[in-house]
This record gives structure tokens, C-alpha cells and sequence, in this order.
């Protein structure tokens, strides 16, 4: 399966050769280092323990530096999993040969083409706090005119008090609102540029500046 993880710098815009704005996501996909390899006879599961970015060797304790250090190439910022035995839902047996080992280095080389359709995921913004009209893209409970009062952005009843006398789970409230894990599937790769380890993507992506973003072959044939 081709997959990677990488980084999310920002949003921009370029111009194709017939001069149409474009406006791309810019991610970085540097090498992913191979940490560990997973096995369903040690771990139950195909899947590869990988390393993105770098960080300071003090800020990791002991234990992680005992195994970050068999791979032989620093200290990542993310340790992440790719999944081998899974490809869009369905269970396949990787062959051997094809397995990297430990200190072996993922890269976008080869990876994707221009026009290739990939899926995007990221954990998104967090937007603390939220009411219901902007967390749930409720109306309000009343109408802005005729004497409204007091119920300006409110979410309205919750239940009855005699039956079922409490509030239903899952009932649609004010909360914590983003930092989920969310896909964008079928999004275009516009250019791979390889030698910077940059990939274009078209139109945006989850997640802040600076996250950590999954990016996988799409698993959705183009229409």
C-alpha cells in the first residue's frame, strides 16, 4: 500500500499552464523512518512502526531512546502506524520481500504522480468551547423578532421532566468542539516535488499547521 506521513506547512495557490488559480495544501513528507515492524506473531498485526520529523534526544526518556536507537537515525517528533494487512477495508496477506526492515527509510519518490488520487487524514483545529449553533448549526430557539427574549442562541428543551425524566445520550448540546480525527478522500495531487520532499495537494486538509497528516493511496476509483 502507498502511504505516508508527513506534515501540514499551510495553504497556498499556484497556476496551472492555462493560468487557472489553484488553491493547494502543502505538505511535507520527508523520509519515514522504520522503528519497529509488527508481526502477528509478536503483536497480533501487520504494520509498521514509523518516525516523522526530529527532535532534541533529551526531550525522549529512556526507554523510547533504547528503541529509537536501533533504527540508527535520531529521534523522531511522531511515531506513527502504517498498516499492512489492510487495503480500503479488506484483509490481504503482505508477501515478505516486500517488507521493509528497521532503519529502512519510507520516501515520496516514486510514491504518487500529478493527477494520482490520495485520502488525507489529520487530527483537526480545536476550537475550544461551543455553542450549539456553531458546534451543531442549530437555528436558535426562536425567531429575532415579535419580543424574542433571552433565548438568542439557545439550544432549546433537552427532554421532559416526567418522561424520560433526564437528557437522552447523545443529545446534540454546547461542548468541546474540533481536535477529532477526520479523512479528506479523493484529493488531487497537483505536484511531487521530490527533491524538497514537498507534496501539492488540492484544496485543504485537516488539521493545524505543523500536524501530523496520514497520506494513503485512495481507496475510492475515480469516477
Amino acid at each position: 500500500m502507498k502511504a505516508i506521513y508527513g506534515t501540514k506547512i499551510g495553504m497556498t495557490r499556484i497556476f496551472d499552464e492555462k493560468g487557472v488559480n489553484v488553491p493547494v495544501t502543502v505538505l511535507d513528507v520527508r523520509p519515514n523512518v522504520v522503528h519497529q515492524v509488527k508481526t502477528p506473531e509478536t503483536d497480533g498485526y501487520f504494520a509498521l512502526q514509523v518516525g516523522v520529523g526530529e527532535q532534541k534526544a533529551q526531550r525522549v526518556n529512556r526507554p523510547q531512546t533504547t528503541h529509537f536507537a536501533k533504527a540508527k537515525k535520531g529521534m523522531p517528533k511522531f511515531v506513527k502506524e502504517i498498516r499492512l494487512d489492510k487495503v480500503g477495508g479488506q484483509k490481504v496477506v503482505p508477501e515478505a520481500e516486500s517488507i521493509p526492515a528497521v532503519g529502512d527509510e519510507i520516501s515520496i519518490e516514486g510514491m504518487f504522480e500529478p493527477g494520482d488520487l490520495i485520502d488525507v487524514a489529520g487530527t483537526t483545529i480545536g476550537k475550544g468551547f461551543a455553542g450549539v449553533m456553531k458546534r451543531h448549526n442549530m437555528s436558535g430557539a426562536q425567531t429575532m423578532t415579535h419580543g424574542t427574549h433571552e433565548f438568542f442562541r439557545h439550544g432549546g428543551s433537552i427532554g421532559c421532566r416526567k418522561f424520560p425524566g433526564r437528557v437522552w445520550k447523545n443529545k446534540r448540546m454546547a461542548g468541546h468542539m474540533g481536535v477529532v480525527r477526520r479523512m479528506q478522500e479523493r484529493l488531487e495531487v497537483v505536484s511531487v516535488r521530490a527533491e524538497d520532499n514537498v507534496l501539492l495537494v488540492r484544496g485543504s486538509v485537516p488539521g493545524p499547521k505543523g500536524g501530523a497528516v496520514f497520506v494513503r493511496e485512495s481507496v475510492k476509483k475515480r469516477k
